[in-house]
């Protein structure tokens, strides 16, 4: 699943994995945390400089029932879908690509950058097949961590 914005953006968003809100939908970000993230995004006022888009590409999921319920993307499934990432930031050149939450910190940092010890500090982002991705790196908590806390 690609990501939605313009590709004109100056920020890129990139969460873990599409829920199963996002998955039916065909749309990152439509779920709670998403919701979340939206007003937050609008209490910014950053316009429509903002791209949003998933490191993992499809919905890893557990079903109980009739539910689909979330299930942490295995390393290879992040592995496998790190090309396609770069490849979005690539085409949008944004000036600042914000990794919200550990897998997607993983998917485009490696393991050697965590949220907690890495948060708020510019990364340099990674090259790749087609040389450096261009603009800053930062991580931070994804949404849904603020939907847990207490």
């Amino acid at each position: 699943m690609w990501g939605e914005g313009p590709f004109s953006a100056t920020i890129m968003l990139v969460g873990e994995q599409p829920g199963d809100k996002e998955d039916r939908q065909g749309r990152p970000f439509v779920g709670p945390a998403g919701a979340l993230l939206h007003t937050i995004l609008a209490e910014l006022d950053l316009g429509t400089g903002v791209y949003i888009t998933n490191a993992v590409k499809h919905f890893s999921f557990v079903e109980r029932g009739k539910a689909r319920l979330h299930k942490k993307p295995e390393r290879s499934e992040v592995v496998a879908c790190r090309p396609w990432l770069f490849r979005e930031v690539e085409l949008i050149r944004p000036q600042v690509v914000v990794a919200l939450g550990a897998t997607a910190a993983f998917s485009l940092f490696g393991a050697a950058v965590t949220v907690m010890g890495d948060r708020g500090r510019p990364l340099a982002l990674p090259a790749t097949e087609l040389g450096k991705l261009t603009g800053a790196g930062l991580v931070t908590f994804h949404p849904s961590a603020i939907l847990r806390a207490p």
